[in-house]
């Protein structure tokens, strides 16, 4: 199953009002409402799953690479959810290739396990780090930080 007709069927199982609407493209500003986004651009491609992820990561201010049944994920989700915040949410078990994508960020991040969360460009920890840094009022400043630079950059465009 590639990753768009993973992303369509992710769309239609997604409950109305919930914080996992899934939209295509980057996600919107930190004020601009909450919402998951789904990617089409991981899974069969002539690049790399390290290319892709950091693509993806590029792209969006925040990326949550998770699984749909993982509890600590669901914790990661809320807490930015909770912030309304918008995240990128790549589940990796809807993926064909989901577990190449997990050897790849276990490479790039030290550890295999979900959520691997990665805010600015850079990676935060799972989901028991999130919440540090959140408690520690250290996250939204964090995430702040990542749209002020890409509303910088779309004024100079």
């Amino acid at each position: 199953m590639s990753w768009r007709s993973v992303a369509s069927a992710g769309r239609r199982l997604v409950r109305s009002g919930s914080t996992l609407a899934a939209r295509r493209g980057a996600a919107g500003a930190a004020g601009s409402g909450m919402g998951n986004s789904t990617s089409s651009s991981l899974g069969k491609s002539a690049s790399s799953p390290v290319n892709q992820i950091q693509e993806t990561i590029s792209n969006n201010c925040v990326v949550i690479f998770s699984k749909t049944s993982c509890s600590y994920c669901s914790m990661a989700k809320k807490i930015f959810h909770d912030m309304n915040v918008n995240y990128k949410a790549v589940e990796l078990d809807m993926l064909e290739y989901g577990s190449q994508f997990q050897d790849a960020l276990q490479k790039m991040t030290g550890e295999r396990t979900v959520p691997r969360i990665f805010v600015s460009g850079s990676f935060i920890g799972g989901a028991v780090d999130t919440h540090r840094l959140h408690k520690e009022g250290k996250l939204l400043p964090l995430v702040h930080q990542c749209y002020l630079k890409k509303n910088k950059r779309n004024d100079v465009d």
